[in-house]
């Protein structure tokens, strides 16, 4: 009777929610602390049940509904199941917990309960090759995080670390959901730790496709790469109105936080994209350079290009002048397969470039001073970029290829007060550590501590040559001189005479890179046009390379 009993009373509640929502399905009730789903009436034949399942689905699929989804499309920006078709190969994404539900009663929330609690999850394949993705729905309450929301972020992080497959979030969202209070905080922080766990094991991409403020922030930030799509994303910790009232500063959200602040200003994000599709064909682009996790190397690709290539264009790219620029990404296409390069952090301290290309058809990083900017001088900003970007490449088997021309770090109150000591050692500590193939090229000056740091042959770098241009010092000529000869200019009676005569000397003793290669810091000297084939014959060589350190739980870096 009791049973009997339930089931009425189940269906009355039914019908009287059909009486209030235009769902194809009616809403959950709450009864006695459990939330209880809706029931298919007693003895339902087979198909009777298979057509109450697909309505079920078919309610998940459309989110917050069709007005909600147009007003998505109005602003330019995709749903979240149209973002994850143009992800993953065709027909390949398997869902998990579409039938999802929140389980908050208050404010209302008893009453609307859309399946899938706004974020689709699942699994499928790039080119072939199996990840796990989220994508935050923005139609379903804003995008916005609860309990069983983050929940199910949770289980697709769980499940990539047990499997060693990449993870791929699409962020979209309007922050933590407050009428769920600390249950959403605590959701958020269980995603934290789970982006924690699985750093440096798997690899982890962040595709910023709307909002992402608060709280929200931390994860794409704990992730290795974050995407930003130009004027539709934005990113910061406090918005523009809290700003307004506690500092009385004005500002507009992409200028707080969008993707061109971001891109250069903060070093946030490392790539943007004009719209949504483009910033998931560059999530694709980069999941094919990078292994599935830390126990398995790049893939290949295949190429045409001959290892043995001569880099002709390289002979005449330095200038004959010492103080003039040119463009250290000319060098970095011309040494690579095809000329292929994706720069990280294009617009972030310009002074270095870091970015992934390939070499002798195995994925590398290259990591390089940029003369045209500060005239490749470390500071602040470049030692973080270029540190972080080293220290990824040691997680995930990728080999390193330094091409250095720094005269040494930026000197400055500003750059010392603000810590370019310790910003400096990040760098320094990064390449110590990684034990990947670690290749470096003296392309013309490597003076003082930033000689050592850009991985020298003193913090075991595996391949160290110059071209003929290198200069190895701790110092320029110029500043060399007034420091060791000031007496005997002084009291020289042609003073410039002298200078210049001192200066000569000391330019013939170290604006060469012959003292260092007859000491062993350099493997060898050799004309630019042979860069690619040394490279790649020293790279097939050092593949199979084996470095231990002492055992530990994990080092001090001067964070």
């Amino acid at each position: 009777m009791k049973r009997d009993h339930f089931q009425q009373e189940n269906y009355a509640e039914k019908k009287r929610l059909r009486e209030h929502t235009d769902s194809p399905l009616p809403k959950a009730t709450h009864k006695g602390g459990f939330f209880v789903a809706p029931l298919v009436k007693p003895m339902a034949s087979t198909e009777e049940r298979l057509q109450d399942l697909r309505n079920r689905k078919s309610r998940s699929e459309m989110g917050g509904g069709q007005e909600r989804i147009d007003r998505q499309h109005k602003k330019g920006k995709l749903t979240a199941r149209e973002r994850i078709e143009i992800l993953l190969d065709e027909g390949t994404f398997q869902e998990i917990d579409a039938l999802v539900e929140h389980r908050c009663r208050d404010f209302g929330m008893d009453k609307d309960i859309i399946p899938g609690d706004g974020v689709v999850t699942g699994h499928g394949s790039i080119n072939g090759r199996e990840v796990f993705t989220f994508a935050q729905d923005f139609t379903a309450y804003g995008g916005s995080l609860g309990e069983m929301h983050g929940l199910k972020i949770c289980k697709v992080l769980d499940m990539a670390l047990k499997t060693g497959r990449p993870v791929i979030g699409l962020n979209d969202s309007g922050g933590a959901r407050i009428q769920e209070g600390v249950a959403s905080l605590g959701s958020y922080a269980e995603i934290f730790f789970r982006n924690v766990r699985a750093s440096g094991v798997v690899p982890q991409i962040s595709v910023i496709m709307g909002p992402c403020a608060g709280g929200a922030v931390y994860s794409p930030a704990i992730t290795d790469f974050v995407i930003m799509v130009e004027e539709s994303s934005y990113m910061f910790i406090t918005g523009p109105e809290v700003i307004k009232t506690v500092t009385n500063e004005e500002v507009n959200f992409e200028d707080l936080g969008g993707a061109s602040t971001h891109g250069a200003k903060s070093g946030v994000s490392h790539f943007s994209a004009p719209d949504d599709e483009s910033a998931i064909q560059l999530a694709r682009d980069l999941c094919d350079l990078l292994p599935q996790n830390n126990l398995e190397r790049p893939p290949d690709k295949k190429t045409s290009d001959p290892t043995d290539r001569s880099c002709d264009a390289l002979d005449s790219i330095m200038p004959d002048q010492a103080t003039k620029a040119y463009d250290v990404v000319d060098v970095i296409s011309e040494v690579l397969d095809d000329g292929a390069f994706l720069e990280v952090q294009a617009d972030w301290a310009q002074n270095i470039v870091i970015g992934f290309g390939h070499l002798g058809s195995h994925t590398v990083g290259v990591v390089a001073n940029q003369p045209k900017v500060l005239a490749g001088c470390l500071d602040i900003d470049a030692s973080d970029k270029a540190a972080r970007f080293v220290r990824f490449c040691d997680a995930f088997n990728i080999p390193i290829i330094t091409l250095e021309d720094v005269p040494g770090f930026l000197p400055g109150t500003s750059q010392e007060w603000g810590g370019i000591i310790r910003h400096g050692a990040k760098l320094l500590y990064a390449y110590a550590e990684a034990t990947v193939p670690k290749l470096t090229v003296i392309l013309r000056k490597a003076y003082g501590g930033a000689y050592d740091v850009m991985s020298s042959k003193h913090i075991r770098g595996d391949y160290n040559v110059a071209w003929p241009t290198g200069e190895l010092a701790v110092m320029g000529a110029d500043g060399a001189v007034e420091i060791i000869h000031r007496k005997r200019i002084s009291s020289a009676r042609n003073t410039e005479q002298e200078r210049q005569r001192l200066t000569d000397d000391f330019n013939e003793k170290f604006a060469n890179p012959y003292t260092a290669a007859a000491l062993g810091y350099l493997d060898d000297v050799i004309e630019p046009n042979q860069t690619r084939s040394k490279l790649c014959r020293a790279l097939e060589m050092l593949l199979d390379k084996e470095e231990l350190r002492p055992a530990r739980k994990h080092g001090n870096i001067p964070l």
